[in-house]
């Protein structure tokens, strides 16, 4: 944590004050205001990515079924990089390994959450038959709104900010402790005096509104040219990460350093080139609306299949009643018939010979 500014009374009136606290309790559950913004931008991302699927001509619940593999896969692929990238928080003297399950805490690498949930997309894309560069310009907005979102998680949990400062919309940072021990729980614990040890910039608030900000201009510019082959998804790459690049440099919590310089400034530089890059080479319109129909989701029936029948018993067609085999006794009958009838005629050709 920064160390405190000098200030009085009223340099306090026009800052942004952070929660007291950021758990709370419903009997021996704790609930955490990290999670649900999490799980809010979650939702957000999914029902904006499906509205937008299936308004370029895909099926209806494609992204709810991609997003089954891609959530998790992005939850773990963004705490594998966060646990890999600040791996002293975790590993060494006086540190305790576990920790780094403790995902509740904070500690998310957006890098990681791409790069993974872009793998368990691809499984999900293969599963329908559909094609990734389509989903990824489908969900791009959402996800960077669920980044917003997320972004209000450190607000509670007062993290991800700047240097002190002296303007009016810095934020108030408090001392929480356990209201049992009265140790020191930044995450956990509870502002008991809310009078603030410094005033710092609220890194977390910048990239919140850049976000929205991002937000705005890729929905803009993909009504405006109709983009697709992965290039919404591009372009959100490189806005994020440019707006990550002066923020990143402007944060001051403990990170991994390169020749003192913080570690995700390298990473935004390199995705942001590769981002543009994209945008430079790939061309072309949108994917044919067929192709996001995809195919029926594995252990669906086939259509054919739900349409009704005529009957459900296998129908026998009737031989004609000329074809149906006689009777002994109607033979018989035919043949009585037959000698009676050369009878008849045997006599008729004597009485006219007579």
């Amino acid at each position: 944590m920064s160390a405190p500014v000098a200030a009085t009374a009223n340099s306090f009136l026009a800052t942004i004050p952070s929660p007291p606290q950021g758990v709370w309790h419903i009997g021996p559950i704790p609930l955490r205001a990290y999670a649900l913004c999490i799980i809010a931008g979650i939702i957000a991302a999914v029902w904006i990515g499906s509205r937008r699927w299936v308004a370029r001509g895909g099926a209806e619940g494609t992204v709810i079924d991609i997003a089954v593999f891609a959530v998790p896969f992005g939850l773990v692929g963004g705490r594998l990089y966060h646990v890999a990238t600040d791996w002293h928080k975790y590993f060494g003297p006086d540190r305790n390994p576990l920790d780094a399950l403790k995902v509740w805490e904070g500690g998310l690498g957006i890098w990681g959450a791409v790069a993974l949930g872009a793998v368990g997309a691809w499984i999900g894309c293969r599963r329908r038959g559909v094609p990734l560069s389509a989903f990824a310009d489908a969900v791009a907005p959402g996800i960077i709104l669920a980044q917003a979102i997320g972004r209000l998680g450190n607000w509670f949990n007062q993290e991800l900010y700047g240097a002190p400062t002296t303007l009016p919309w810095g934020l108030e940072i408090y001392r929480r402790v356990d209201p049992a021990t009265g140790l020191n729980d930044p995450i956990g614990g509870v502002a008991l005096d809310q009078t603030p040890i410094t005033v710092v910039h609220p890194t977390f608030l910048y990239e919140l509104l850049w976000n929205l900000l991002i937000f705005l201009v890729i929905i803009w510019a993909d009504r405006k040219f109709r983009m697709g082959r992965g290039r919404v998804f591009a372009l959100y790459v490189a806005g994020y990460t440019l707006g990550r690049l002066w923020i990143e440099m402007m944060r001051t919590d403990e990170a991994t350093m390169i020749l003192g310089i913080r570690i995700n400034v390298f990473t935004s530089l390199i995705v942001f080139a590769g981002a543009v890059l994209y945008l430079v080479l790939v061309r072309g319109g949108r994917e044919d609306p067929e192709l996001l129909q995809g195919k029926p989701e594995p252990g669906a029936a086939p259509a054919e299949a739900a349409e009704p029948a005529e009957s459900s018993e296998p129908s026998v067609e009737k031989e004609p009643e000329a074809t149906e085999p006689e009777s002994e006794e109607t033979e018989a009958k035919a043949e009585d018939s037959g000698d009676d009838s050369q009878a008849r005629s045997a006599e008729s050709a004597k009485s006219e010979k007579d």
